[in-house]
């Protein structure tokens, strides 16, 4: 995967971090503006995976949040913010649900 093919959405801070990675679409955003940029992402299908800012998800109404969790292509994955405190998904969690199987369970 190429980092064209990568877009991060979230604060400053958050996103900072990915673009010293080498990705270039990188956008400062949150609330509605983030919401709007993560919906028309989901319906364009340019990227194969966007990585969003948990904190985001709070902005979302109930059919993109769905949509994001369970859409095949883009992959979309909620990261932690810097600030995210309380309940979080674990990494664990995550790469279950990203990946369909549990890469921590021994055979």
């Amino acid at each position: 995967m190429k980092s064209s093919d990568i877009a991060v959405i979230g604060e400053k801070d958050y996103s900072l971090g990915f673009k010293l990675l080498g990705i270039k679409d990188i956008f400062f955003l949150s609330g509605k503006e983030a919401a709007d940029k993560l919906r028309s992402f989901l319906s364009e299908k340019k990227y194969d995976l966007i990585l969003v800012s948990d904190d985001i998800k709070s902005s979302l109404d109930a059919k993109t949040r769905h949509q994001a969790e369970n859409i095949l292509k883009p992959i979309v994955l909620f990261m932690p913010s810097l600030k995210a405190e309380g309940e979080e998904e674990s990494l664990q969690n995550l790469a279950r649900r990203v990946l369909g199987v549990d890469i921590w369970k021994a055979e």
